[in-house]
């Protein structure tokens, strides 16, 4: 039997009382998290009615998702493809992908794309920007149609980076789009005034040699965000009757060198290797390693039929945001990068020389 003396043992009571504060903790988180996101009050508002401070409120609040009282879901509509959007990011080393819904028509395609394209420059642009515009692109042509004047100027200027003189017929459509988005984003824009390709060496020199042509192209190396057509070896109809294109002999000889696309006209493996020829001594466009040093360089293109340019373009990292469609994406995600394939040593060492020419 116990000495009359000894004291009753007090740990149930302990157990109970903790149990109680334990209680009273929740229940004062449940009333705090109700308040907040059920009752939609402010958490000054809660302060008062409740006399406690702000950061006791925040703690609370915090402590109510750490407990599962509160629970956050976030529920992707339809027509959003966050995971896809991630996904390619992850995979290729993108600042952003955007993925649009879209049925399996390249008009369609080219318009949804732009869409999609023309928000998120309107969104993001930053002040003082040098934006950089590629000519013969459809999808383009869809984005700046898409788009909206922006409230206030902006300080931009834009620059049209591939060049826009061919056939009179189609030609207004490569001023058009340096117009029209240096016209929405409230911009000055600066024309280049020579072809995209031109019949010899000697001609591309004596462009160059003009003072008016000079003067865009010195912006090149200053452009800080470049919305870019991801151009298939066959030319697009667009590009096909502004007559900046090569002959179907010299496109053979592409094709036979692993060509798959071409940014500005500057073409590329599947691997994302420039395929260097003597064919770009008549280009005047910005260059690989120009679009590499850009800030955001934007790639714009949709479609079965560029599936391999998008992948190449992606490969050597020549863009690093891209705005696509769904089967598009789908069809990136399906085998590994080949910067998965590879040690990062020999994918650096692999990297193509640089060139600063025109």
């Amino acid at each position: 039997m116990p000495h009359p003396e000894e004291k009753p043992p007090v740990r149930k009571a302990s157990v109970y009382n903790g149990f109680m504060a334990r209680i009273d903790e929740l229940r004062l988180m449940t009333k705090v998290a109700r308040m907040y996101h059920e009752q939609g009050l402010r958490q000054t508002e809660i302060m008062e009615k409740l006399d406690l401070s702000q950061s006791t409120i925040s703690r609370l609040l915090k402590r109510a998702e750490a407990e599962q009282i509160v629970r956050i879901t976030v529920t992707t509509p339809m027509g959003v493809f966050s995971e896809l959007e991630e996904g390619l990011q992850t995979r290729f080393g993108l600042k952003q992908a955007i993925v649009a819904d879209s049925v399996d028509d390249d008009e369609a395609i080219a318009r949804d794309i732009g869409k999609a394209a023309a928000y998120y420059v309107e969104s993001t642009l930053k002040q003082n920007e040098v934006v950089g515009i590629s000519s013969w692109s459809s999808t383009l042509l869809h984005t700046v149609n898409a788009m909206h004047t922006l409230p206030k100027p902006t300080g931009a200027v834009v620059v049209q980076i591939l060049g826009g003189i061919g056939n009179p017929a189609t030609s207004v459509h490569a001023n058009h789009l340096t117009a029209r988005l240096s016209q929405v984003l409230r911009a000055e824009p600066k024309f280049l005034p020579a072809p995209g390709v031109v019949s010899s060496v000697a001609s591309k020199t004596a462009f160059l040699d003009d003072q008016f042509v000079q003067e865009v192209v010195e912006l090149f190396d200053h452009v800080t965000f470049a919305l870019v057509g991801i151009g298939a070896v066959e030319p697009s109809k667009l590009l096909a009757a502004s007559g900046n294109v090569f002959s179907e002999d010299e496109l053979n000889m592409l094709r036979e060198r692993g060509a798959v696309g071409d940014l500005c006209l500057r073409f590329f493996d599947i691997k994302g290797a420039p395929v260097r020829t003597e064919l770009d001594q008549r280009v005047i466009s910005m260059t690989h390693q120009h679009l590499q040093h850009v800030t955001r360089c934007v790639g714009v293109a949709g479609g079965r039929r560029k599936h391999a340019a998008i992948r190449g373009a992606l490969e050597g990292r020549w863009i690093n945001v891209l705005i696509t469609e769904l089967t598009t994406a789908e069809e990136l995600l399906k085998t590994p990068a080949e910067s998965d394939r590879r040690p990062a040593k020999r994918a650096k060492e692999a990297a193509p020389p640089k060139e600063r020419t025109v």
